[in-house]
């Protein structure tokens, strides 16, 4: 049996362009018609498994929240049918269930209720929930006077604390802070691992292609795509990319005057899962090469290659940077570097030319996997940069096993050196430098 079944389900508001065309309509019992509807969802099939991690991604207004909210039984389908089987906790939205007058024990205790825990039971599991959401004296203070951030730590706690077998999140783990985000990451792992079944939402797709078991992309309340993660997330990414980007082969248009480095431009991109950027510069292509100069298949521990990136100003920049982003199979940022940060700045570029940058990199041992490459180019310093063009995974290349096993994400190089052993009397005295 499914944790999660939507057969055919549609969902549509009424929405009124006037509070009077509203009340017309009540006073006349609907013979009066003054709304339009809105359809959030339209025709959506799909089920959850017990146990599995299932995302939902796609842009504001997609009916990604609709979605959940039939989940959790705030509403009903308009038509269809949709099957939970399984207690359901919820974390909608910020504050989602709070009472803004009580304090934070009094909704602790109230939410609990309602999900059907005993005071008893609540009284067992109140110092966890304290602790998770760790927003100290505010416990006792009413909700209305909490920050947002505040409110997601509490909220979040309590959903993961009253042993559901259905936990559906929403997007509010966005607000918290990158510490919280990280803890609220971990506990999901730990609730998938333990068998709870968790349906999330994120527009965060390097989110979703490390929890995801599978996803759904929905588009204008339409069900576009349904699969492995890592898949839909890369269709969804896609369809963001420019039509003239997909054949992966860009022209070049010669440089004039010529072009700052002495080596042929790359003109090839291998693959493009998303591209964004205002414009002003455009990426002609990138390669990753090995020590001497031909194209790198699998990456060694402990070796040097060599990233090669080619662009165009398409107008003039006066201080462009160009940049590389090294992915893990997760889809999470790696390591990152640029021209500016490294001291080489290209420095101003008129409309037209073309400069190629080769980023002569040091591979340390990871632990065997697939790592990404997304270029950028921008133009501007620091934080204020202007990001110009930036090509997501761009290439991908798998690590080789190195000589031992990898635990975590990468071999610290260590230098090792075991001192005699030294005996010190009760006079000895011992200084730290």
């Amino acid at each position: 049996m499914n944790a999660v079944e939507f057969e055919r389900v549609s969902k549509s508001y009424a929405v009124y362009e006037t509070p009077v065309g509203r009340l017309m309509e009540l006073a006349t019992f609907g013979a009066a018609h003054r709304h339009r509807d809105f359809h959030a969802l339209t025709d959506v099939t799909f089920s959850v498994a017990r146990g599995e991690v299932f995302c939902i991604i796609g842009e504001n207004g997609s009916g990604k929240s609709t979605a959940l909210q039939l989940i959790a039984g705030i509403f009903e389908p308009t038509s269809g049918k949709v099957t939970v089987n399984g207690r359901v906790s919820a974390l909608l939205e910020l504050g989602s269930g709070f009472n803004p007058e009580f304090t934070g024990r009094e909704n602790v205790y109230m939410n609990g209720a309602i999900l059907g825990l005993s005071k008893k039971e609540l009284d067992q599991r109140y110092g966890s929930i304290e602790a998770f959401a760790e927003i100290g004296d505010f416990i006792d203070q009413p909700v209305r006077t909490y920050s947002s951030g505040m409110a997601v730590r509490l909220a979040f706690s309590v959903a993961i604390h009253v042993d559901p077998e259905i936990l559906v999140v929403d997007e509010a783990l966005a607000v918290g802070d990158a510490w919280f985000r990280q803890r609220c990451m971990r506990r999901i792992n730990e609730m998938r691992d333990r068998g709870v079944t968790i349906i999330f939402v994120s527009h965060s797709a390097s989110d979703v292609r490390a929890i995801g078991d599978r996803a759904l992309w929905l588009d204008h309340g339409h069900a576009r795509a349904i699969g492995e993660s890592s898949t839909v997330v890369a269709q969804y990414l896609a369809s963001f990319a420019p039509e003239e980007s997909g054949a992966g082969v860009l022209s070049l248009r010669k440089s004039e005057p010529a072009a700052v480095s002495a080596v042929e431009p790359v003109l090839t991109i291998p693959n493009i899962d998303h591209r964004s950027g205002e414009g002003g510069a455009t990426i002609l292509g990138v390669a990753v090469l090995d020590e001497f100069g031909d194209p790198l298949h699998l990456m060694i521990p402990n070796s040097r290659i060599l990233v090669r990136i080619s662009l165009r100003a398409n107008r003039d920049l006066a201080r462009p940077d160009i940049g590389v982003r090294l992915r893990n199979h997760l889809g999470l940022d790696f390591a990152s570097t640029s021209a500016a940060r490294e001291g080489h700045e290209p420095g101003p570029l008129r409309a037209g030319e073309t400069i190629t940058a080769d980023f002569d990199l040091e591979i340390p041992e990871l632990y065997p996997g697939a790592f990404s490459f997304s270029p950028w180019v921008a133009e501007g310093p620091g934080s204020d940069a202007i990001v110009c063009d930036a090509i997501d995974n761009a290439i991908t290349i798998q690590m080789a096993k190195g000589d031992g096993p990898v635990y975590g994400y990468v071999q610290v190089p260590c230098r090792i050196e075991v001192n005699p052993h030294l005996t010190c009397s009760s006079h000895t005295e011992l200084r730290i430098v």
